[in-house]
């Protein structure tokens, strides 16, 4: 285990109150990287959501009366007039018109980043449950031997 100053502890060498707040970061640490996962996964299924609204778009539907999303749970009636372009939000409040092709290339590739960051986040995740665990066997062991030195 790396230190903040760099240096490398072998978590066999803590004490039992060193070992618990090891444990309790780790926890943290692994709650942290949960919750970003949970939210990346959400995300990735919004614009899966975006690519199936762009591909239901065709000719056919203009001058068709559609919802128009103001906010997440305020939708007005429209109309739509150009069924060939679309309004993408491409992040922090920002909207471009794009043909329906390019709006469905940009969300299939935030699809594909959001998939690579999963992967790599997973690894992490994966590599933090078992640092846990062995931390947490560690200190159940120390915790034991103490016990049987008292009795």
């Amino acid at each position: 285990m790396a230190t903040p100053s760099g240096q490398t502890v072998n978590v066999h060498d803590l004490d039992v109150p060193q070992l618990a707040d090891v444990r309790k970061q780790l926890e943290d640490e692994l709650a942290h990287l949960t919750n970003s996962f949970a939210q990346l996964n959400q995300a990735q299924a919004k614009f899966r959501a975006c690519i199936e609204n762009v591909a239901e778009i065709s000719p056919n539907n203009a001058g068709k009366t559609i919802l128009v999303p103001l906010t997440n749970s305020l939708y007005v009636p429209g109309k739509l007039a150009d069924p060939e372009n679309v309004i993408v939000d491409v992040g922090t409040g920002y909207y471009v018109e794009k043909t329906r092709t390019q709006a469905t290339a940009h969300y299939t590739a935030k699809v594909a980043y959001l998939r690579s960051n999963l992967a790599t986040l997973e690894e992490t995740l994966q590599k933090k449950r078992d640092n846990l665990n062995y931390v947490t066997n560690i200190l159940q062991g120390k915790l034991q031997a103490q016990a049987q030195a008292k009795a």
